[in-house]
């Protein structure tokens, strides 16, 4: 395949991918890191001093913190300048998001605002709108909400029950719904939301929260964000200017859609600040905590879950960082050529299996961390005096966020037929030229040494996802969209070997850049993850075989399998040992830029 094929949505599963073409947080420019600080030190003395405060919704003090945070810039960097932003790169929006996930609830509060609130207007709004709402938001004067879920309209959001009717005199539409779980509802001055115009065109609208008909239920009571404000909101005979229909009539999907694949690769990078945050929770506690005459941090099974955090953390970072670079190019590209807001909506498009990927990947994987951050402190993890009994709980949302996990697994391989469909990626031609390259392989030795045997076990395991996604897609055509079990373990199949690749090629570009010494601890990662990786592609490959195949047919592609998972071990126990370790010297996630 040529370089503008591989570096389409998707594509990273039909061949090798060159480190050159990703970007890591190792490229972090001096910007970066001085947003990184500034953040940093926002948090710790600005948020976490008033955290319980936060927690109980003491009045006023989430949204005094969010006009503070406006004040140094915080909220405004993918607001164009025009409208008094900093319209800065993917990364440094990521960056930002991944030092509030720190913040605790607040930080569900910021992203709502700066995210799903704020970004249907910057890439969906009028010239009008932009400057009537983008300034105000960008400086935290006015608060944002973005209200798309409904009691019967959850992951299914087309089933919006919520319509607007077309006034008499043809100023307003007339707004009647129910919208629920609506993030920032207590404290939002601007609403997007979505309707039916007449009951059919799904739209979206900019609604004023002082306009008269809207009413707010109470607080819900959840698990966690205890301290963000989550409310339904309840439109009755609103009236909402014609000129606030955001985008066009009936294409509410498209601003919902491509706003959600942002905020799903955002959340992915806020999974990583918390991966990084209950690492240096965990590490500290560990030191001082003394069993049997010596601090638990020294016991192996105690380092093992350490590393296992970081592995996560770095796989995590390592594949956002690479979406972030992604975008960042596409963007660019299509500014230069004076982009429209349709080109953006595409650019956005492009990347929506990868997005996927961030969000289910990462919400699973601080999810294992955090529940053994939890593990680790033992019975004090469980009381609400450690800070990582509130992560554990705060976590849990983030599987259901921006599209609960089961639908955005059933979208990574959806979004790569249709790709394939459309001849966006040579999907099929891969699937058809694969008996070829497994006699290929029966003649070639594995090498032994790393990153080349990891790079070989890589190659193997995007030609096992052919075979299953292969046969699956020849077996059951578009009746694969029934068959649900095997839709989510071929995803689970591309999350994982998205998230090796980027942790390979983050790797060996260290190693291109920084020499052995520096790119020690990455491989070593790199080569755990691999390692850990073929016995799951192994089992996961093997159900979809089961399931889509039988007799002859069956026997004949698990014989295929058994050669692409062949593998030989190799001893992660004590590579783990080096890596715990290497987090106990700096009582951190020893890889954190700051």
């Amino acid at each position: 395949m040529t370089l503008s094929e591989l570096i389409k949505g998707g594509a990273f599963l039909l061949g090798p991918v060159d480190e050159k073409d990703v970007f890591t947080p190792e490229e972090f420019d001096d910007i970066h890191l001085m947003v990184k600080k500034t953040c940093a030190d926002f948090v710790n003395n600005k948020v976490l001093p008033k955290v319980d405060e936060i927690e109980t919704m003491a009045e006023g003090v989430a949204v005094a913190l969010l006009r503070e945070a406006g004040g140094l810039g915080l909220l405004s960097s993918d607001i164009p300048e025009e409208y008094g932003g900093d319209e800065a790169d993917k990364i440094t929006t990521m960056i930002i998001t991944e030092a509030m996930i720190a913040s605790g609830s607040f930080a569900a509060s910021f992203g709502a605002h700066t995210g799903i609130g704020t970004l249907p207007i910057v890439f969906f709004g009028s010239e009008a709108q932009k400057n009537k709402y983008l300034p105000a938001l960008a400086t935290g004067e006015k608060v944002a909400a973005y209200a798309l879920t409904e009691p019967e309209a959850g992951s299914d959001a087309l089933n919006s029950k919520s319509k607007a009717v077309l006034s008499a005199d043809g100023k307003y539409y007339i707004l009647n719904g129910v919208k629920q779980f609506i993030t920032n509802a207590a404290w939002a001055d601007v609403i997007v939301t979505y309707a039916k115009i007449d009951g059919e065109k799904f739209t979206a609208f900019i609604v004023d929260a002082d306009s008269e008909g809207i009413t707010l239920d109470p607080e819900e009571k959840k698990m966690g964000i205890k301290g963000s404000s989550t409310r339904s909101i309840i439109f009755e005979n609103v009236h909402v200017p014609v000129e606030n229909m955001l985008w066009k009539e009936g294409k509410g999907h498209q601003v919902a859609f491509n706003i959600l694949n942002i905020g799903r690769f955002k959340l992915g990078a806020a999974c990583v600040g918390g991966g990084k945050r209950s690492i240096e929770l965990s590490t500290d506690y560990a030191l001082q905590r003394v069993q049997f005459n010596q601090p638990i941090a020294q016991f192996n099974i105690i380092k093992n879950k350490i590393a296992e955090m970081a592995l996560k953390t770095y796989a995590m970072e390592s594949l956002v960082y690479r979406i972030g670079g992604m975008i960042d190019e596409k963007l660019a590209e299509i500014k230069a050529g004076g982009a429209e807001s349709s080109q953006i909506v595409e650019a956005i498009q492009e990347y929506a299996i990868e997005c996927s990927i961030a969000k289910v990947y990462c919400s699973e994987a601080l999810d294992n961390i955090v529940d053994e951050a939890v593990q680790i402190h033992g019975g004090y993890g469980y009381s609400q005096d450690y800070a990582v009994e509130r992560a554990y709980r705060d976590s849990r949302i983030n599987r259901i966020f921006e599209g609960t996990n089961e639908v955005n697994r059933m979208l990574i391989p959806g979004t790569l037929m249709r790709k394939a469909l459309k001849g966006e990626v040579p999907f099929m031609e891969a699937v058809f030229g694969l008996a070829e390259e497994l006699k290929k392989l029966k003649e070639v030795e594995a090498p032994t040494g790393c990153p080349a045997k990891e790079e070989f076990l890589l190659a193997k395991m995007k030609k096992l996802f052919l075979l299953a996604a292969g046969n699956a897609a020849q077996k059951f055509n578009e009746a694969l969209v029934q068959e649900q079990e095997i839709l989510c373990r071929l995803a689970d199949m591309a999350m994982e070997i998205f998230a090796v690749e980027s942790a390979l090629l983050r790797a060996k570009k260290i190693l291109a850049a920084r020499g052995e010494a520096e790119a020690r601890l990455p491989m070593m990662m790199a080569q755990c993850l691999a390692n850990d990786m073929i016995p799951k592609m192994d089992a996961w490959a093997g159900e979809i075989i089961a399931g889509t195949l039988a007799g002859e047919a069956a026997a004949k592609v698990f014989g295929g399998l058994k050669l692409l998972t062949r593998y030989t071990p190799i001893n992660t126990y004590t590579l783990k040992r080096e890596i715990a370790d290497a987090c106990y010297a700096g009582k951190k996630y020893f890889l954190e830029r700051r």
